[in-house]
């Protein structure tokens, strides 16, 4: 049994149809379980923000969300908007069509333009790879890209790009980093079960879809869906 496994969760609420209403609600339950961060699109940064001020749980954002191909510039240009908004942390999108080309000097590059904004304001970066659509061997070589960008996190998927976390993924992931940076499996947690499958691994994060909290943290009643 994993203690205290709330602050594993990156509480995710990223549906592009949710309203005002639905989003701060979805708050306000990541707040009640006193997850690590709230997972929010860029334009609920600041009501979570607000939400979340003299919490523990702090306040992650996406970025190139969910495709990951607008010029690297533009990521720049988000990382500073995003951390001048409030975020606490970063999820970016990498250009994955870059590592499925062998374009390692295009990733390494791409995954700088946002860890060269974040690192000096102190923001983690989490890389986003969105494994579904990658072999084994291109996740090992795009951990080591994100190692060399001063990355803090290699993150499987989106929750949005095919398959989510897969075991075989999240250990390549793990064996690659080898201590060097964090490993942050997503998609298609939502029991506790699968949860502290991942964790036991050695992950250091999670990412849920906020409708799985409530089961992830043990609550019987709960059964997660989406992301």
């Amino acid at each position: 049994m994993v203690h205290d496994i709330n602050r594993y969760l990156d509480h995710a609420i990223l549906k592009p149809e949710m309203t005002r209403a639905e989003v701060v609600d979805a708050i306000e339950l990541g707040l009640r379980y006193a997850v690590y961060t709230v997972c929010v699109r860029p334009c609920d940064i600041a009501i979570a923000a607000e939400m979340c001020a003299g919490s523990t749980t702090g306040v992650s954002c996406v970025l190139a969300f969910p495709h990951g191909d607008t010029l690297s510039a533009v990521k720049s240009d988000e990382a500073r908007r995003y951390i001048d908004a409030g975020a606490n942390e970063i999820d970016m999108v990498v250009n994955y069509g870059y590592i499925r080309s062998g374009l390692w000097d295009e990733v390494t590059a791409d995954i700088a333009a946002v860890t060269e904004i974040a690192r000096p304001a102190r923001v983690p970066v989490k890389v986003i790879f969105e494994t579904a659509q990658l072999s084994i061997d291109e996740i090992r070589r795009a951990t080591d890209c994100a190692v060399a960008a001063n990355a803090t996190f290699v993150k499987t998927s989106t929750g949005f790009g095919g398959d989510g976390a897969t075991e075989e993924g999240v250990r390549a992931m793990l064996e690659t980093a080898a201590g060097r940076i964090k490993v942050k499996p997503s998609g298609g947690i939502r029991d506790r079960a699968r949860a502290e499958m991942f964790i036991g691994m050695g992950v250091h994060r999670i990412g849920n879809g906020y409708s799985s909290t409530a089961a992830i943290c043990g609550d019987a009643a709960s059964t997660g869906d989406g992301y």
